[in-house]
């Protein structure tokens, strides 16, 4: 497999997901996202990032769990106006576009997402952090500083 994620097929990185973050229990993929998305005002797009995508630590460029069995999170980006409405006024990066992550350390950040946040630790057994974030800043974060990401579940119409 491709070290690279940009040079890796969308099965090849939606692989790569299953076998690190999930145990290779593609069961346990589809039952995570389908409570996710079940948890989510609808039409919200669910979108994995971080680690579990590239088996790369930002920080430090370690493998993924390379601290032991299920210690690395996952990076869940969920997009779309609605749900960023869960998010205090003041928990945003960028007003109205990118939040602060929803995490163990800051669960108040969206209180009324945090239950389904933690809901989804018990059923991975590994830290599940939430960020709400635009299309727009999810692709340029992409482009512009070449942090890949996997669409789970694509956006609907935002109204």
């Amino acid at each position: 497999m491709p070290k690279d994620t940009h040079q890796m097929s969308e099965a090849e990185i939606r692989s790569r997901i299953i076998t690190l973050g999930f145990g290779g229990d593609e069961r346990l993929f589809i039952a995570f996202y389908r409570k996710l998305q079940q948890g989510l005002p609808e039409g919200t797009g669910i979108v994995l990032r971080g680690s579990v995508i590239t088996n790369q630590r930002h920080e430090d460029g370690a493998p993924f769990d390379s601290q032991g069995k299920e210690t690395s999170d996952l990076d869940v980006t969920l997009v779309g106006r609605k749900v960023m409405e869960a998010w205090k006024s003041d928990a945003y990066y960028i007003p109205g576009l990118h939040t602060k992550p929803l995490c163990d350390s800051d669960p108040e950040v969206a209180s009324s997402l945090n239950p389904l946040r933690e809901s989804l630790q018990q059923l991975v057994g590994r830290p599940v952090n939430f960020q709400a974030t635009s299309s727009f800043v999810l692709y340029a974060r992409d482009v512009l500083l070449s942090e890949p990401y996997f669409v789970v579940v694509p956006a609907g119409e935002e109204k």
